[in-house]
């Protein structure tokens, strides 16, 4: 019985080691790779093929699977690194790099660690690029550095397996006495240009203001000009009127009364006038309008006046002169009330001198009136 179980013990434990070997055999034949990611193999030690995503088959004991390599584009932000500008300033530099793994053996083979590599590849780029730049440059030139770094990273990485989509520059820090300086320069400027618009508008208003003035200077020179004309076209209208109105009616001793009695009025309206001259041709024409107008019809020695003869279309001549004798009989008895109320200050006239008598001539005889033409 127990030399039975003995030879039984040990074919049921070869059996059980024989399927554990074969189920480890199978375990390690079957690599199953997730998608986005890729895993070397060594056969014995060297390159052997890259794995795709999905389920690969191995040869057990013989190949060998390195860690898998994350095929999916990676962020990597690295700490703010102290770069010097063409001016001697230090500022501090924080930059985020976008890359992307596409070859998994050379990732593997030819760079020992490629993070790594990346970062100090973009610190000493961005020393070169930013080391050729005045500190104005560097601020304003954003677009232009990130160009640069990805294609100097591009460049060098290619070889490695990797490709570096895009560069960011998340802050560039100068020096605390440099931001002050900055600040206050800022200031400065916006001072400048608030000064230069308020400047401006102030120019553009007093231009306004001075066309605004010289169009309305213009137009009243207009309306001066005008008004001269017509006051000009107005008084030589007058004077013609008055003109034919003389002829017309012919001139006598009323009508230079009447201009006296006009011009005396003027002459005592003035506040500041302390004395008045009251010609001796006034009183005379006085006394001769008064003699024309109040005993013209009960046989004054006077002569009458001679009868001019009027052309016809003398109308209204005749009626200005009829008008201009009522407001000489009129102006006649003002003056001669003024005359007689003036103050101490007046002048009296030169005593009258009595004409010497003349011939009077026999008065003409008008001759017959001719029918009107129809």
């Amino acid at each position: 019985m127990t030399e039975n179980f003995i030879p039984t013990a040990i074919g049921w434990v070869l059996a059980i080691a024989v399927f554990i070997f074969v189920l480890v055999i199978i375990i390690r034949s079957i690599r199953i790779i997730p998608q986005a990611t890729a895993g070397v193999v060594e056969r014995l030690g060297r390159y052997h093929k890259t794995l795709e995503p999905g389920l690969n088959l191995l040869v057990p004991f013989i190949d060998r699977v390195r860690p898998l390599i994350d095929m999916r584009e990676q962020v990597v932000s690295f700490p703010p690194q102290p770069v010097i500008t063409e001016d001697n300033l230090v500022v501090s530099i924080d930059t985020v790099v976008y890359f992307q793994v596409t070859d998994a053996r050379a990732a593997t083979y030819e760079i020992r660690n490629y993070l790594g590599a990346v970062e100090q590849l973009t610190t000493t780029t961005l020393r070169n690029v930013v080391g050729g730049l005045n500190l104005e440059e560097a601020l304003t030139s954003r677009d232009e550095i990130n160009g640069q770094l990805r294609i100097v990273l591009d460049e060098a990485t290619g070889k490695w397996g990797i490709r570096v989509g895009r560069v960011e520059l998340k802050a560039i820090d100068p020096p605390l006495s440099i931001q002050d300086s900055m600040e206050k320069q800022m200031r400065a400027e916006r001072d400048r240009r608030a000064l230069i618009l308020t400047a401006e508008g102030t120019k553009q208003s007093a231009i306004l203001t001075a066309e605004g003035a010289r169009q309305a200077e213009i137009l009243r020179a207009e309306g001066d000009k005008q008004a001269a004309v017509l006051r000009a076209q107005g008084e030589a209208e007058a004077i013609e009127t008055v003109f034919n109105a003389i002829h017309v009616g012919g001139v006598d001793d009323k009508l230079l009364a009447y201009q006296y009695l006009q011009t005396l009025p003027k002459i005592a309206d003035s506040a500041s006038s302390k004395l008045w001259i009251v010609p001796s041709e006034l009183t005379e024409a006085l006394k001769g309008i008064g003699g024309a107008f109040a005993g013209g019809g009960s046989g004054s020695s006077s002569p009458a006046a001679p009868v001019m003869r009027r052309p016809r279309g003398s109308s209204e001549a005749a009626a200005s002169a009829s008008a201009a004798s009522a407001a000489a009989e009129e102006a006649a008895r003002a003056a001669a009330g003024l005359v007689s109320d003036a103050s101490p200050g007046v002048v009296p006239p030169a005593p009258n001198v009595a004409p010497a008598p003349t011939t009077q001539a026999p008065p003409p005889v008008a001759p017959p009136a001719q029918p009107d033409a129809q």
